[in-house]
């Protein structure tokens, strides 16, 4: 009784499995014909992400604000590059974050815009936690 490829790719949410993917991976998936990235983030790389100075910001968010209380060492978001719309290649650049190779954008590990053309961090797509390993997107 699941919805068919054709309602899904209309936008139907999808549940997405977090137990397969270790710490200091990340895995993309499609909602609504968008790639989804879902990092499943270090300690380190949540620390870090978490004392980034909102001034070193060119799109100003906390790392609280990109992610759910809680659930802090995953990241979910939409990968698609803000500046033209390429996809962005995960755990690369100066920030170990995304790296947009068409035009050299870089975001961190909270998926923010810290060098390059993109005009805003990379979006997060509305998504809930099911369980602690299961969320919801869409």
């Amino acid at each position: 009784m699941n919805p068919d490829a054709s309602t899904i790719a209309a936008g139907a949410p999808i549940e997405v499995d977090l137990t397969p993917i270790a710490e200091g991976q990340d895995i993309k998936v499609f909602w609504r014909g968008k790639p989804i990235y879902i990092s499943h983030r270090t300690k380190k790389q949540v620390e870090e992400a978490q004392k980034t100075p909102l001034k070193d910001l060119p799109d100003p968010q906390t790392d609280q604000q990109r992610t759910k209380p809680g659930h802090e060492q995953w990241l979910v978001v939409v990968g698609i590059c803000t500046h033209l719309g390429c996809i962005p290649i995960a755990h690369e650049g100066s920030y170990n974050g995304f790296f947009c190779p068409c035009h050299g954008s870089v975001y961190d590990t909270s998926g923010r815009i810290r060098q390059g053309p993109a005009p805003t961090n990379l979006p997060v797509p509305p998504y809930a936690f099911l369980t602690d390993t299961k969320i919801q997107i869409g």
